[in-house]
């Protein structure tokens, strides 16, 4: 064993003994539409006094929490988005409508003298109040029919009597937490009141200073939504009578510096109601999570076990500890997206899924050059045939998973919700795969080519005799690009079906693009779509679209409809199917649907133009064209493909149509490595003579790879459901005619461009944007038809 194979193995066994100890100690994290629960986007607006901004959005966001929190909700999370955006996640809310009831209220911020402490407990609540709130919350004591005597707790949970509100947050100015470090005072918020409201302050803190040191009547309430936030006692140096000035009130306390900013920001959002709208709304039933999360296990396993399978039979022994590495990859991952703490969602699932089956790409780009020295030198030793696979397989290994990551990062910067974990999981898959393949297949492969009972056996390891693609593709010799043309007709023909299907039957877009309410729901009872329909007119819902969902469930679609019509069509179609349970729900403002419309196309747009621009500057401008030509080729056909099986088009679609995107370019970017290649080394050879034998090269590990995504995909087509169907429709069509284009369309193109080309061949030995290389590894570039003949 040499030194740099015992690195890898020391290395690859120290990095899976952390992954796995990560994966055994540690639990990812799902996100809503896994575990079920609400996700409310919402779009902070302009007022005529107040601009919708960043600091103005925090604040918004901060009263925002309070309101959240007295749901009872276990785990919210609310976040900025952009500059005038909040989303609102709430675990295990089933029905919106008291959140968004809450949300919507405009803030209320009121100060009120302390008459002191409560005699008695408050009062529980009511039956028939919010069954959400937990017992003893601080929105309870609140709940007392008299306006003129609240009782709420302090924030050290001491009840108190509170008068009526003296002032409202409108009369506040501003609020700042500052730090003064003169007499240890330490952090500090300072109020300063608008005119009139400064003199009832100064009153009111008059009328307080009255009352000895101490007592709870020297305290003035703060109160936002019902509950005190602050309640400072007026400072002894204030006599009676005499009150404080507005910019001279300052409050003290032990505050941190978070705690003094929060403070700050809840007073001063309180006087600044920024008017908020629901923008998107969706909601997820547990069980649709738990049958997502059961569905892509069973995925994961029957395709991985059947690419391991596949990849056995193909390369024998060194496939076989290919799929050792492929079973470390999924560990290695998996626990790559728990330490990062990455919000797990379906797409991000499936996106992980199906990279088990791509990873076994660089494996394969590897094996098939390997079997390439063996068949061009026999006599060599089949540790020098592997070690000379990894080093020609590099460029090509390295280019096809840079695209893959473009399209990941496109996913993620350009992507909305739920896709952006798709993008994370796809980045993270195609780094822990590039790590399996180069380290940890690596090291077993060598480790096992320094065994001679492998190296005798020729038929045992699985690289020492070509494969039956590439001899029945030897011996056939077909001439493909005799006439490049033709394949160019064939592929035209099929983008005219496809873009037929376009404008005959339209694209269905999906609520996400047009904006407007999903909802599906499962019914104990069988309703079939014309009864569902009937009944949903007759309760005044004429214009919803009803179709079927899943296993028997219904799926409706409608323009605008609040929570409370949801409620009602709910309980519409309860009178026909019995207990009515609603599985899936999304709702999507007009504005927020031609904004993701918008970016959909932005997206596409950038992924043609950055994969066009990096391809350009690794490859002739040629080569770049006809690969970009064939991608846009590949996306027609997709989106064709979906017009004509009226199959809907949304943001998922758009993560999977993005993915093809990579895909496709990465299968262009193999061909065209050993097209240049090739023809560095036999600069006098025809070029068409050249693609034909980079093409007859490289179709093994085209189909190979290939082969491996489809078992993938297409366990995840039958077991999916219908949350990942689309998604692996939209792959696997995307795999078939991007394994086509890249041969057939990419390959004539660049025929075709060449013909007119004033660029002369590459020089043998260099390639775009690399150095030259020397001695041993540049004649190892050698054409293997080529004997190295020269006069």
């Amino acid at each position: 064993m040499t030194r740099a194979t015992a690195v890898r193995a020391v290395l690859a066994v120290a990095v899976l003994l952390v992954s796995v100890y990560i994966s055994l100690t540690m639990s990812p994290r799902l996100g809503l539409d896994l575990q079920g629960g609400t996700r409310i986007v919402l779009q902070a607006r302009d007022t005529a006094t107040v601009e919708a901004d960043r600091e103005t959005t925090d604040r918004t966001l901060e009263v925002l929490r309070q309101r959240i929190d007295s749901l009872g909700v276990s785990e919210p999370t609310l976040i900025r988005s952009g500059e005038d955006r909040i989303i609102v996640e709430l675990p295990d809310v089933q029905d919106p409508r008291q959140a968004a009831e809450v949300i919507g209220r405009t803030a209320q911020l009121t100060f009120h003298p302390v008459q002191g402490p409560a005699a008695e407990e408050p009062e529980k609540k009511p039956s028939g109040s919010d069954p959400t709130a937990e017992p003893g919350s601080p929105a309870e004591p609140g709940s007392t029919p008299d306006p003129d005597r609240l009782t709420l707790p302090d924030e050290q949970g001491r009840v108190l009597d509170l008068g009526p509100s003296r002032l409202s947050g409108a009369g506040v100015e501003d609020a700042t937490a500052g730090f003064e470090a003169q007499g240890g005072a330490g952090w500090s918020v300072s109020l300063e009141f608008r005119k009139d409201a400064g003199q009832e302050w100064k009153k009111l803190t008059g009328e307080a200073a009255c009352h000895p040191a101490g007592d709870d009547r020297r305290r003035v309430a703060i109160v936002l939504d019902q509950k005190v936030i602050s309640s400072p006692q007026v400072d002894p140096s204030v006599g009676c009578g005499a009150g404080l000035p507005s910019g001279a009130t300052q409050i003290t306390g032990s505050f941190s510096a978070d705690e003094a900013r929060d403070l700050a920001l809840l007073i001063k959002g309180g006087a600044l109601p920024v008017p908020v709208e629901i923008v998107e709304q969706r909601t997820v039933g547990p069980t649709l999570g738990a049958a997502a999360i059961d569905a892509s296990a069973q995925a994961a396993l029957i395709g991985a076990a059947a690419t391991a399978l596949f990849i056995t039979i193909v390369y024998r022994l060194f496939g076989a500890l290919a799929a050792v590495a492929l079973g470390a990859y999924g560990v290695i991952s998996y626990a790559a997206l728990v330490a990062l703490g990455v919000t797990l969602t379906l797409p991000g699932l499936a996106g992980f899924v199906l990279a088990i089956g791509m990873a076994v790409d660089a494996n394969v780009l590897v094996f098939e050059r390997a079997r390439e020295e063996c068949a061009d030198r026999p006599k060599r030793s089949l540790r020098s045939a592997l070690t000379t696979g990894f080093q020609k397989a590099w460029s090509a290994v390295a280019d096809s998973n840079a695209t893959t990551l473009i399209a990941a990062g496109l996913l993620f910067f350009l992507g909305s919700g739920p896709v952006k974990g798709f993008g994370v999981t796809l980045a993270i898959g195609v780094i822990a795969s590039m790590f399996s393949a180069l380290v940890i297949a690596r090291a077993l492969t060598e480790i096992a080519a320094n065994s001679r009972f492998v190296s005798d056996y020729r038929n045992v390891n699985g690289i020492a005799r070509p494969g039956a693609v590439r001899t029945w593709l030897t011996r056939k010799d077909p001439q493909i690009f005799r006439k490049p043309v033709r394949w160019l007709v064939v592929s035209a023909a099929l983008v005219a079906v496809a873009v037929a299907g376009i404008v005959v039957r339209g694209v269905d877009l999906g609520v996400e693009f047009t904006g407007g309410r999903l909802v599906e729901y499962s019914t104990s009872r069988p309703v079939d779509v014309e009864t569902a329909r009937d009944t949903l007119a007759a309760a005044g819902f004429g214009d919803a679209e009803v179709t079927t969902a899943g296993d028997g469930d219904l799926s409706v679609r409608t323009g605008k409809l609040d929570n409370d019509g949801e409620h009602a069509l709910r309980a519409a179609l309860a009178e026909e199917g019995g207990e009515t349970t609603k599985v899936r729900d999304e709702l999507i403002g007009p504005s927020l649907g031609d904004e993701l419309r918008r970016n959909a196309l932005i997206a596409l747009g950038v992924a043609v133009a950055v994969q066009l621009a990096y391809l350009a500057v690794r490859f002739r401008w040629t080569f770049a064209v006809s690969s970009v030509a064939a991608m846009v080729h590949d996306v027609i056909l997709v989106v064709g493909a979906f017009a004509w099986l009226g199959r809907p088009v949304d943001g998922i679609f758009l993560a999977a149509l993005l993915t093809v995107i990579g895909y496709s370019v990465n299968d262009s970017v193999v061909v065209f490595d050993r097209v240049r290649e090739l023809w560095g080394a036999n600069r006098r050879t025809p070029l068409d003579t050249i693609a034909r034998r980079a093409v007859l090269q490289t179709v093994p590990r085209t189909v190979n790879t290939g082969m491996g995504a489809l078992f993938i995909l297409a366990a995840l087509a039958v077991l999916g459901g219908d949350s990942l169907a689309d998604f692996a429709l939209a792959l696997l069509i995307g795999i078939v005619v991007g394994t086509w284009s890249s041969v057939f369309t990419a390959v004539p193109g660049a025929l075709l461009l060449e013909r007119n080309a004033k660029t002369p061949p590459p020089v043998p030995g260099k390639r775009k944007g690399k150095g030259s290389t020397r001695g041993r590894a540049g004649a190892s570039r050698r054409d293997p038809l080529d004997n190295g003949a020269r006069v």
